[in-house]
């Protein structure tokens, strides 16, 4: 039986009670200020946004009412551009739509491609893949987490994390002669094999990317500003992550076990011993850990892929998919026929259509490719992970703080290539 003279437990105990004194006070000093509305633009130069993507945000006092994400700003055409060249000179787009890991773009490309052909790649080739993925996957979560760090007052963690990155596109330029635009894979496999003494340069810098990621896990991961800024903000439930379409690990954030390397492997995923890293709360904080802990993941790939990696080529003997070797270019006229069609009118890939998805840095990249049996694309429509993942932001900080919408940008990597294609 309640207690007759203990006053009723307001019914929502985080609201302040409206019969309090202090309550009273506040009212009455609200009721003097001259407040309205604030509309205001993030971007699209804001650098919290990332790229060129402007927030149409609508404050009232620090709390966000309404948050319209407008894209279109850096829209270059991918689908058409794709359409009008052969299927090999597609690779230079495909490694603009996520610049912070180009190398996965051009190998989703590829895989699909090579699936509506019905190819096999040399397992050579399919290593160094998964080599040259999950250096980007580091690279790409590296990225992220320097981001998040420094917007939120961490310029040390930012400055671990480039040099952790720099090592990265050091050994990436030795193996496909660019930073940033690779271009590196071919319909059947690499355009060339690992450079003399790679393996030995790469381990060494595995070595030293660890040594750095554990300094930034120790200046972020117990530090009490940035934990208080990214626990409990940014919280988007499981059911809602599905239904927007959130795939990776700002899905696995939310507690969902998913991830394509394990679900439906592809290459030589099957035969690498790796775990998936799954959070329980789908806030800021799980989204950052699932970065951390993919990193450590990735390390145990990269470590067992170049240990196993076997000899052998690495593309197709197909001239009718491959180029011919220059001797034979240069000696027979069977090359030379061969490099000329396959230069001007391109891989005759059978008629079809076919969807193919893999695992990218920020959860599934999946290409439809239609083919009317010529050297071009009929179609290719890529679905970026990015832009379903995007497309929630609104419903998220709304009723939240302007401060909570930095952290949340930070976690959920939005990269404007592929949002925008």
């Amino acid at each position: 039986m309640a207690d007759p003279h203990k006053p009723a437990a307001h019914p929502h105990p985080d609201v302040p009670n409206p019969d309090t004194d202090a309550y009273a006070q506040e009212s009455e000093l609200e009721a003097h200020l001259q407040s309205k509305p604030m509309f205001i633009n993030m971007g699209p130069s804001h650098p919290a946004m990332h790229g060129t993507v402007r927030m149409k945000v609508h404050l009232e006092g620090e709390i966000i009412k309404d948050a319209d994400c407008e894209i279109g700003f850096l829209h270059r055409g991918f689908q058409k551009s794709c359409e009008n060249v052969t299927w090999t000179q597609c690779l230079p787009y495909t490694d603009r739509l996520n610049y912070a890991s180009p190398l996965m773009n051009n190998f989703g490309f590829l895989n699909a491609v090579e699936k509506l052909i019905g190819l096999e790649i040399p397992e050579r080739a399919q290593y160094i893949r998964v080599i040259g993925s999950e250096l980007h996957r580091i690279h790409d979560h590296l990225t992220c987490v320097a981001a998040t760090g420094m917007e939120l007052g961490g310029f040390a963690p930012f400055l671990f994390s480039m040099e952790a990155r720099e090592l990265i596109i050091d050994r990436v330029a030795e193996l496909t002669g660019a930073r940033l635009t690779t271009s590196y894979g071919r319909v059947g496999g690499l355009n060339r094999d690992l450079p003399e003494g790679w393996i030995e340069r790469t381990l060494k810098s595995l070595d030293k990317i660890r040594e750095l990621n554990v300094e930034v896990e120790s200046l972020l991961s117990r530090n009490r500003i940035f934990v208080d800024r990214m626990k409990g903000t940014g919280i988007i439930s499981a059911e809602d992550a599905i239904d927007y379409g959130w795939t990776g690990p700002c899905l696995r954030a939310c507690g969902v076990d998913h991830d394509l390397r394990k679900t439906r492997p592809y290459w030589v995923y099957n035969q690498l011993d790796f775990d998936v890293p799954v959070g329980e709360h789908g806030d800021n904080y799980d989204r950052y850990l699932m970065r951390i802990e993919e990193m450590k993941q990735s390390d145990r790939i990269l470590r067992q892929a170049l240990a196993k990696i076997p000899s052998g080529p690495i593309i197709v003997d197909d001239w009718r998919i491959a180029l011919p070797p220059k001797p034979e270019v240069y000696g027979t006229i069977e090359g030379v026929i061969s490099h000329f069609k396959l230069v001007m009118e391109g891989i005759q890939v059978p008629a079809g259509e076919v969807f193919d998805a893999t695992e990218s840095a920020n959860g599934e990249l999946g290409w439809y490719i239609v083919s009317d049996g010529g050297g071009r694309p009929y179609k290719v429509h890529v679905r970026a992970p990015g832009f379903p993942i995007l497309s929630a932001v609104s419903s998220i900080v709304t009723g939240k703080m302007l401060a909570d919408l930095i952290p949340t940008f930070d976690t959920i990597n939005m990269i404007g290539g592929e949002v925008e294609q």
